[in-house]
């Protein structure tokens, strides 16, 4: 019987994503990566139909392809995964952090 790992799915999933990076034409690494989601849309459309298929293969794996797929088809995935997980957007969770290594910085000093 053949398992999907974790680190199949890790590494299809960086595929996926290096070609959607590789169709953008953004100037910055971080603009690329955020401008086009084609691929890593259909990574996830492609195992939600593989796993009603064979659910036996993935077992192994916890994964909610229907929940990252819905964050992926949102206008912006990462301010919805932040929201999702933190319940605050990419910049205002990115300010909390900055905001804690001042205070932590100044508790040091």
């Amino acid at each position: 019987m053949y398992y999907v790992t974790k680190e199949e799915l890790f590494k299809e999933f960086a595929n996926c994503k290096d070609k959607d990076v590789a169709l953008s034409k953004k100037d910055t690494l971080e603009e690329k990566e955020l401008d086009i989601y084609t691929n890593r849309i259909q990574f996830f459309k492609d195992h939600i139909v593989a796993k009603a298929k064979d659910p036996q293969s993935y077992s192994q794996v916890d994964v909610k392809f229907d929940k990252l797929l819905a964050l992926y088809q949102t206008d912006s995935p990462r301010d919805s995964f932040y929201k999702s997980f933190f319940g605050m957007s990419y910049a205002a969770k990115k300010a909390q952090e900055n905001a804690a290594d001042i205070k932590k910085n100044d508790n040091i000093e």
